[in-house]
């Protein structure tokens, strides 16, 4: 999946330096290294021997900055075929090539039961290796402990954003449940995805191996923050996908993540009120009112 303009000569010079050789930009058809977005550019890169790279230009610094360390100091947990290696990185360009990696993005698939149970199963357990990767130590440790906290900060701004899209009980309910993450004891920390839902998770139906793409906003935080995007989209329907995606990381959750799942589902459906309608989604609309009414129903699990 590529961005629909052609990337800059110099871009592509650059490209074709690291690589050392001649490219040129391909039609995507095997190997997917992002999902189209607004502000993301990635184009499908080919060599004269047919093989093919990606090289994507992030919107912004802390981007190419977040997914640059993943690539080179976390991914690589993941093992070859799970996810994308890094070639080359450009901060000048805010570029970076990539290997093309097999599969398709599980929200595009339609799948037997049994087989997206396997996808779900497998792609939690890559998150587990993901979340154990990194030196979490220092300062790295000191910004995931703040994690939590960080997040309820944010919920003022959230909600004036929001204004009238809320009820007054619902203003009231996101604010209690961002409060409380406050005050919960330590929870387990980790090397986090940042956007971990189904079209970030590659499938490949044979032989049945899935792999991570898009880091461009990992880091270290509280694992149970990874959870979120699931939590608030597909699983909301499918208790059994979650039972698979949790087989698969090893664990559930612990019985002060899920409070804190809870508060950050609150921030996260006030956040989706406020994108959806300003960027024209109305599919993110429907998310973040869904959360919502699940929450003041005590039914979000």
């Amino acid at each position: 999946m590529t961005h629909s303009t052609m990337p800059s000569p110099a871009l592509l010079a650059w490209a074709a330096k690291e690589l050392g050789t001649e490219v040129c930009v391909a039609q995507a058809r095997h190997g997917v290294a992002s999902h189209p977005r607004e502000n993301s550019r990635v184009w499908a890169l080919r060599r004269p021997d047919g093989i093919r790279f990606y090289v994507k230009v992030e919107p912004e610094p802390l981007m190419y900055e977040r997914e640059t360390f993943a690539l080179r100091h976390a991914v690589p947990a993941l093992g070859a075929g799970h996810a994308p290696q890094l070639r080359a990185s450009s901060a000048e360009h805010l570029a970076l090539l990539l290997t093309a990696v097999p599969g398709t993005p599980l929200d595009s698939l339609t799948l037997a039961p049994a087989e997206e149970l396997r996808a779900h199963r497998r792609g939690g357990a890559l998150l587990a290796l993901l979340h154990a990767a990194g030196d979490l130590s220092g300062p790295h440790r000191a910004r995931a402990e703040r994690a939590l906290q960080s997040a309820a900060d944010s919920a003022d701004r959230h909600l004036r954003q929001a204004g009238d899209r809320l009820t007054p009980a619902e203003h009231r309910l996101v604010h209690d449940l961002a409060e409380r993450l406050r005050d919960l004891p330590a929870l387990p920390l980790a090397f986090i995805h940042g956007d971990a839902r189904s079209r970030n998770l590659l499938w490949s139906r044979r032989p049945g191996r899935a792999a991570w793409i898009d880091f461009e906003r990992s880091r270290f935080a509280t694992a149970v923050q990874d959870f979120v995007p699931m939590s608030c989209g597909i699983w909301a329907e499918r208790p059994d996908l979650r039972a698979a995606w949790f087989r698969g990381y090893g664990r559930d959750l612990l019985p002060e993540e899920q409070q804190a799942l809870k508060g950050l589902a609150a921030l996260d459906a006030v956040s989706c009120l406020v994108r959806g309608p300003a960027h024209d989604d109305p599919a993110l609309t429907v998310r973040g009112r869904r959360t919502l009414d699940r929450l003041m129903a005590g039914v979000f699990a």
